[in-house]
């Protein structure tokens, strides 16, 4: 059994904004987001990356609905979806960014500048957001 920092999330063992949660997914918010209400996507099942992702369908649906959560709860122009796989990837564990975005946003190819929330309540004020949009 892996112990990364993404199990423990899954396991409750590490707190987290869970913004979803089911049998296939997890969804919280990224500690050092790029912008407020970054969220990440995570298989609930360990895989390091996406070629070891079994059934990449209902994975990616649990994807497309945040991105359109984000957009909605945030009022966002788009998002930002994106993964690595081994190179630059944080934790060896799979999982997806989805960044609100918005024209003018200061956010210029693949360098992610990172900000972090004022208080626990703005975090979980976005939470929130999201969390009602889906």
């Amino acid at each position: 059994m892996s112990t990364d920092l993404f199990c423990e999330i899954i396991a409750g063992e590490r707190p987290a904004y869970m913004v979803a949660s089911d049998e296939v997914a997890v969804s919280f918010l990224d500690t050092r987001p790029v912008f407020k209400g970054h969220v990440l996507v995570v298989p609930r099942t360990h895989v390091e990356t996406l070629t070891d992702l079994a059934d990449v369908g209902p994975f990616f649906q649990r994807v497309q609905a945040m991105a359109r959560a984000v957009e909605q709860g945030l009022q966002a122009g788009g998002t930002f979806v994106a993964m690595n796989n081994r190179i630059s990837q944080s934790v060896a564990h799979l999982h997806v960014h989805v960044v609100p975005r918005n024209k003018k946003d200061g956010l210029r190819g693949f360098f992610w500048p990172r900000t972090k929330y004022d208080s626990a309540e703005e975090a979980q004020s976005y939470t929130d957001l999201i969390s009602k949009a889906l």
